[in-house]
């Protein structure tokens, strides 16, 4: 095991009708002046916009409102926010929505205390100094964004999706009820369970020897997410099944699965241009990419995918062959995608095999490479792509 270091203050407010604690929270972190950051129509018609709005009336807090966030997230959006947080003095955001909502209000928490452009932080290392303090009322288990640093957002011009990482990122607060996730079409709460096993596994793949506990933890969390995700989508209103997924969400992608070992994150990257150029879920690009990428390197360690095999899907192992039982465990990761109702190949996504050298050419390698698990060079990319046009069950 790697030495590490594990920091994750985020308050967690987990159950039903927690969404009402909002103002209390927002006054216990120092908000007078607050954004409410939301998405679409659902906020507003399920009458969850309007429980938040009570709650920070309740404490004399004073809001302004900003809704219209889109899936992959758009830079547009995020300079409105921007603006109108300096207007009306803002000194707090508070996103109601999933990812996309967290991302943006992400990148207008670090904007509007920046004198420059916000995408100056975005997929080039640059440093955060200073972020406005965030909180969440989570309405989907997916990205992770309620526990994590991280922001991933789209610039329409050229459609780049990129990144940006900052503790100062980590919302101050986030109330999860898994209440408010059981209207999700059974598509979006697929995707969001893609995404959730995508980040762990992320982590489990590695090149760090000797890391039985969070091994343990990452197939605990992938094992719940198989038995709970089809429960959910059989009865969106099975609470226990949408709680167990909504903290394994957040488990997955506030680092306490991948602390002390070296992690992946290429089948991220590699996704976000399909999303980036497409418009896709990011968990749909997602179930199409990261099983071809296991395909792809799996001969790098073959006993670890022999290991997941085994652990995860209760493969029988082959002693005398391996590779077999590896094989097989990517197998059962795939056919668990599609029997989700995911997408397994660019037909199924709606992606072009054509679009292939541009979808390389926009993730930005050159003549480079791109470490993690297996470092992968830019024919590396295109050959996962084309794995991905193929796949089947």
């Amino acid at each position: 095991m790697d030495n590490f270091q594990f920091y994750s203050p985020t308050e967690f407010v987990f159950g039903k009708e927690t969404e009402n604690e909002s103002g209390r929270l927002v006054k216990k972190y120092g908000g007078s002046k607050v954004l409410i950051h939301y998405g679409g129509g659902s906020a507003v018609k399920s009458g969850l916009l309007d429980r938040v709005k009570a709650s920070l009336e309740k404490e004399g807090i004073g809001y302004v409102l900003l809704g219209g966030v889109k899936p992959n997230p758009r830079d547009t959006k995020i300079y409105e926010g921007i603006e109108l947080c300096r207007k009306e003095n803002v000194d707090f955001i508070l996103c109601v929505g999933g990812g996309s909502v967290i991302d943006s209000a992400k990148g207008i928490a670090i904007g509007v205390l920046y004198d420059g452009d916000f995408w100056d932080f975005y997929g080039t290392g640059k440093k955060v100094e200073r972020a406005l303090p965030i909180g969440t009322v989570l309405t989907i288990a997916a990205a992770g964004s309620e526990g994590s640093p991280g922001s991933v957002v789209t610039k329409e011009e050229g459609m780049l999706k990129r990144d940006v990482g900052s503790d100062l990122l980590r919302p101050k607060f986030s109330i999860l009820n898994p209440e408010l996730t059981e209207t999700l079409p059974a598509y979006q709460t697929a995707c969001g369970a893609t995404d959730i096993m995508a980040h762990v596994f992320e982590r489990y793949f590695t090149n760090t020897e000797e890391v039985e506990i969070s091994d343990r933890l990452c197939e605990a969390v992938l094992m719940t997410m198989i038995k709970e995700t089809p429960r959910a989508i059989a009865d969106p209103h099975n609470y226990q099944a949408r709680a167990n997924i909504m903290w394994a969400g957040t488990v997955a992608h506030n680092d306490i699965v991948g602390v002390g070992r070296s992690q992946d994150w290429n089948s991220h990257g590699i996704e976000h241009e399909l999303s980036g150029l497409y418009d896709c879920a990011h968990g749909a690009g997602l179930a199409v990419i990261m099983p071809s990428w296991m395909e792809f390197v799996y001969k790098h360690n073959i006993m670890r995918f022999a290991q997941m095999a085994v652990r995860i899907w209760g493969c029988p192992m082959n002693f005398e062959n391996p590779e077999e039982t590896a094989l097989k465990g990517i197998a059962c990761f795939r056919r668990f995608l599609h029997d989700i109702g995911m997408p397994i190949n660019f037909e199924e996504l709606g992606a072009k095999e054509e679009d292939i050298p541009v979808l390389v050419e926009k993730f930005g390698l050159g003549d480079g490479k791109t470490g993690g698990f297996v470092p992968l060079s830019s024919d590396d990319v295109a050959e996962i792509y084309r794995i991905a046009v193929k796949a089947s069950i």
